[in-house]
């Protein structure tokens, strides 16, 4: 566990209230997420920049529609590649996090060593994925994927 990951101090009830309030609307001004969580502007305030500073706070993000933007589809991938020396690894990775479509990716344990969730527009699309950019990367011994029906849940993070 790095210095980031290892908690600095003790959450308590105050912490976690604004830490929901922010959970379901990162855009709330200071004043009203006080007011939510029953805390002065200022005290609220000095709490919030404290959970930044102390990494329970990564950032602010927009999410945006999928559907919207002509990407209606996930495809969930497994990929195993042919080496896993770190520099083989590393590679794979970052050719990853280069690629708009994918949305998540894990390094796992299993069967396989990789898993991947991708954004697509159907089917054609998906297949100009995999032709035009995840089979380019070098490495790639065997793949499996899965459409996904319908999703079930989807949270950014785990509530607190």
């Amino acid at each position: 566990m790095t210095a980031r990951e290892r908690p600095t101090r003790t959450l308590d009830n105050q912490d976690h209230k604004i830490l929901r309030a922010l959970q379901k609307n990162a855009r709330v001004s200071n004043a009203e997420l006080a007011e939510q969580v029953g805390m002065s502007t200022t005290a609220c305030w000095n709490r919030t920049r404290q959970l930044e500073a102390d990494g329970y706070i990564d950032g602010y993000v927009a999410l945006v529609n999928q559907q919207r933007l002509g990407y209606a589809d996930i495809v969930i991938l497994e990929v195993t590649l042919d080496r896993h020396e770190d520099d083989a690894l590393a590679r794979f990775g970052e050719a990853l996090a280069a690629l708009p479509e994918v949305l998540e990716a894990y390094l796992v344990s299993g069967e396989y060593d990789y898993w991947i969730k991708v954004a697509v527009d159907g089917t054609a699309g998906y297949e100009r994925f995999l032709r035009e950019k995840l089979y380019r990367i070098a490495g790639i011994r065997h793949s499996r994927s899965m459409f996904a029906l319908r999703c079930m849940k989807d949270v950014p993070s785990m509530q607190v």
